[in-house]
């Protein structure tokens, strides 16, 4: 993620804000320019940007924006959808009559505009069913009822997530339930981003063949690996090989706890590079961090460079977060194997 300033008073943005603090401007992200910016509104109600000086077209606030205050994006004026290029990828919403529902949405909006601003950056094929009938991406974001409880999940291309886990009490009893280190909101959207994109990028290409050398054969049965995951708990040796435990359940949930890894890699570090967040320890023994180039993720990192820094960023996150009583942010140990498929899935996604 990139660091983002008010074009009027210079005030610092986050890429959730709607308004600077400061000065009191509106503020949006602006997908053509990958940049939140402050706004202007025209006497015609079009809002514009000094970001986008040369554009006379100007821009309108998403209605997910203006009506359910649950979207920050902007649309391009001469664009005559109602929704952002982020929030017409949801085609169900929860029941916005019971109370908690709201919240619970935008809470997962703003993780999905969080995956959905990655993907993006790495250029990969983002399209609406709108766009594209047969391939394009969707969201489902449903609540259990008594007679149909929902599993998060994909399938063709559609990502199902259940809106329990947007509560934090909730996902965090599943969390212990399960015996799992790790489990957000964003965790879940990019694992099931994996799923889709293993079916764009892998499945009937050239890759599979590196894939299935790296991952295993994935026309091995997939209900009966996962049945025999939650019967018996994971691989023995499932550290030496896996990232997490449930990558071991079968080669399609091994890419996707890889994929969404990879991404978890990517964001935390170009965010510590738009920072400007580097380590210089007193002792030459110590974890080292050169300061990164401000765009890790469109300027094309060698995996190398992006693997050498991961290692000591995570080590100072997961001591300042002990610091503040909180468990280690990062739980994970990463093997030579799963460093491997982090490396392919690396040159698939760049």
């Amino acid at each position: 993620m990139k660091i983002f300033h008010c074009d009027h008073c210079g005030h610092l943005l986050f890429f959730e804000n709607t308004r600077c603090v400061r000065c009191g401007h509106t503020v949006a992200y602006l997908p053509d320019l990958a940049r939140v910016g402050s706004l202007d509104q025209n006497d015609d109600g079009a809002w514009r940007s000094p970001l986008a000086v040369a554009s006379s077209e100007g821009y309108r606030l998403c209605e997910n924006y203006t009506v359910h205050q649950v979207c920050n994006w902007a649309i391009a004026a001469g664009d005559s959808h109602t929704l952002c290029v982020c929030c017409r990828l949801t085609r169900v919403i929860p029941d916005l009559s019971v109370e908690a529902h709201r919240a619970n949405w935008y809470r997962l909006e703003v993780a999905k505009r969080r995956l959905m601003f990655t993907l993006l950056a790495l250029g990969l094929p983002v399209a609406s069913r709108e766009e594209d009938p047969d391939r394009g991406l969707v969201f489902e974001f449903l609540a259990d009822s008594p007679d149909r409880p929902v599993t998060t999940g994909h399938a063709g291309g559609v990502i199902t997530v259940n809106l329990a886990e947007a509560d934090d009490a909730e996902r965090e009893r599943r969390r212990q339930s399960l015996n799992e280190p790790y489990r957000t909101l964003a965790g879940h959207l990019r694992h099931e981003s994996g799923h889709y994109y293993w079916e764009r990028l892998i499945a009937g290409t050239a890759a599979l063949t590196g894939f299935r050398a790296l991952f295993g054969d994935e026309r091995v049965d997939y209900g009966e690996t996962l049945q025999a995951y939650y019967a018996n708990g994971p691989a023995a040796d499932w550290q030496q090989r896996f990232i997490t435990g449930y990558a071991s359940a079968h080669p399609f949930e091994d890419w996707a706890e890889t994929w969404a890894h990879y991404l978890h890699m990517i964001d935390t570090l170009e965010t510590a590079a738009a920072c400007g967040f580097s380590l210089r320890p007193r002792r030459t023994d110590e974890p080292s961090l050169p300061a990164l180039p401000p765009f890790v993720v469109s300027g094309g990192l060698p995996f190398e460079r992006l693997i050498e820094s991961w290692f000591p960023l995570t080590y100072a996150l997961n001591n300042l977060t002990r610091g503040l009583g909180q468990a280690d942010a990062y739980p994970f140990v990463l093997s030579p194997p799963a460093i491997e498929k982090l490396r392919f899935v690396h040159d698939i996604a760049c």
